[in-house]
């Protein structure tokens, strides 16, 4: 069900540290789809990218953005697709920002090296702010629950193992 607020019990999902998938429209109406690394604060999601990439010049064009957050841990599989308008943030607010997606997926040994952390605060040169309009999600245990009796969840062997 579509929702204009994210519902509570999905923040720690939302807030997590997870790889994201970021929908953004071609030319032709295609959906340009990377998977990013991302901040969610104060009601909006972040993303480092360069302003060369496909996404950037699509998002130039039509100011628009879906990304979709999701665990996959067997038994508890869930997730959030938050969809709206973005703002393309350039300059010191985008290093800023930034630099604090990048300590929540680097370690500070992978930061510090000189091959590693400079590289990518050159390449990714502004952020994108996607300001939520539209909230979906999905929660496999509770639809489990109220549709199989709790079968999916409880029977060994009923979900097949992911390939990894």
């Amino acid at each position: 069900m579509a929702k204009t607020t994210l519902d509570p019990k999905f923040l720690p999902l939302v807030e997590g540290r997870r790889i994201a998938s970021f929908g953004t429209l071609n030319d032709d109406g295609s959906v340009h789809l990377t998977a990013v690394w991302y901040l969610y604060e104060d009601g909006s999601f972040f993303v480092a990218t360069s302003s060369r990439s496909r996404k950037a010049r699509n998002l130039a064009a039509r100011p628009r953005a879906t990304l979709m957050v999701e665990s996959r841990k067997p038994g508890s599989e869930r997730g959030v697709t938050a969809s709206g308008p973005v703002e393309i943030l350039p300059g010191e607010k985008a290093r800023e920002l930034n630099a604090r997606i990048y300590r929540r997926y680097l370690s500070a040994a992978a930061l510090a090296d000189p091959q590693v952390g400079p590289v990518f605060a050159q390449f990714d040169d502004i952020t994108v702010k996607l300001k939520p309009t539209l909230w979906t999600w999905w929660d496999l245990p509770e639809l489990d629950a109220l549709f199989f009796g709790g079968r999916i969840s409880s029977t060994p062997a009923y979900v097949l193992p992911q390939d990894i």
